[in-house]
């Protein structure tokens, strides 16, 4: 859902629960999972819930009808998310990260050492929508990627977290 808070400035949007601009960066990648997942939600998921709803109601009484409940409260899950990924997907800024080189920025796949631990981590600076920690993969707003942002390999920089400062270096910039 899309919708401009009275707080928000021109060209300012909530969509979902993300608070973005005019345009939401995505890498190529990720802008194409998030169109086969609106293509899969409206192509096979929405006509299965359709069916299901259907066949639930021909079971009688819709009150106390726990398949029909079940089946309108994932209705409700997938349109919602249909016009979340309609919504990004409309304000969609592309990046090809193999089309850019030199310091690190938006798309830019990092290696970094933890100075203090010497723990080395890889990191691809992503998009909001596509951001996945656990997949490696750096939303552009977080404190470490804006502290990454324009810095070079061998460049150090400090990072405020829960934990405290942390000093990380970068070794290696990659643009896949």
């Amino acid at each position: 859902m899309i919708n401009r808070p009275a707080a928000c400035s021109p060209g300012v949007f909530v969509v979902g629960k993300m608070l973005v601009m005019d345009k939401i960066p995505l890498t190529r990648v990720g802008y194409d999972a998030l169109s086969a997942e609106l293509k899969n939600l409206k192509s096979v998921e929405r006509p299965a819930v359709i069916k299901a709803i259907a066949e639930a109601r021909e079971h009688g009484d819709l009150s106390e009808n726990a398949e029909y409940h079940a089946a309108r409260e994932k209705q409700g899950f997938i349109e919602g998310r249909v016009k979340e990924l309609e919504a990004i997907i409309g304000l969609a800024d592309v990046y090809d990260p193999a089309s850019l080189s030199g310091t690190v920025k938006f798309g830019a796949t990092v290696q970094i050492v933890d100075e203090d631990t010497d723990e080395e981590k890889t990191y691809q600076i992503v998009g909001e929508p596509e951001a996945d920690i656990e997949a490696a993969k750096l939303n552009i707003k977080s404190p470490l990627a804006r502290a990454l942002i324009g810095k070079d390999v061998g460049d150090s920089v400090e990072v405020r977290t829960p934990g405290g400062e942390k000093s990380y270096e970068v070794l290696a910039i990659e643009f896949v």
